[in-house]
């Protein structure tokens, strides 16, 4: 099924010029998007405390995410899709295993903690950008469905450890959040 699904998103890859483009600049630019949005949080005037800490937890989520993967890809070396000749690649082909995808993992990991804190609106705005930036790396041919998912899976559990350790009100918490 997890090939079958990854077949059926790539299989449009290379038929549509201006699709291929959206998808591409999704897979490069959609995480730094992503952080340069929630960057831009920091200055919001509603409830300016509370985002400002939901932005920091966000950051500390993205991080711990990535290092989880890091030690996940110790363990787990599952080739690539277009090496498995399952799909077409259209970019360039990665150094590293496929399992999990950082790319999932990051921008998860950021929706998760904006819904763990209680921003809603601005976790679901996330949520349809890092929806997009996931299906892209299925559609571009550099991950299976499912790395996706493990990916993501990732960096909701990521979010959820920061909600436990770092906690919003704390003399750390708002030495941090008075800067700027």
């Amino acid at each position: 099924m997890d090939e079958a699904i990854t077949q059926w998103i790539n299989s449009a890859a290379g038929n549509s010029g201006v699709v291929d483009t959206v998808m591409i600049a999704l897979t490069q630019y959609g995480v730094p998007l992503l952080v340069l949005l929630v960057a831009m949080q920091w200055w919001s005037h509603h409830e300016r405390q509370h985002v400002r800490h939901t932005c920091i937890a966000a950051g500390f989520s993205f991080f711990l995410g990535l290092g989880i993967n890091q030690i996940i890809l110790l363990f787990v070396h599952r080739i690539r899709p277009y090496d498995a000749g399952i799909s077409h690649l259209i970019i360039s082909p990665s150094a590293d295993w496929s399992f999990p995808s950082d790319h999932a993992t990051a921008t998860f990991a950021i929706v998760a903690a904006f819904f763990l804190r209680g921003l809603k609106l601005r976790g679901a705005a996330f949520l349809a950008v890092s929806f997009l930036v996931c299906l892209s790396r299925i559609y571009v041919g550099t991950h299976y469905f499912t790395d996706v998912l493990g990916g993501a899976a990732t960096g909701m559990f990521a979010a959820v450890i920061v909600r436990c350790a770092y906690w919003e009100g704390t003399r750390v918490d708002r030495l941090m959040t008075s800067i700027l």
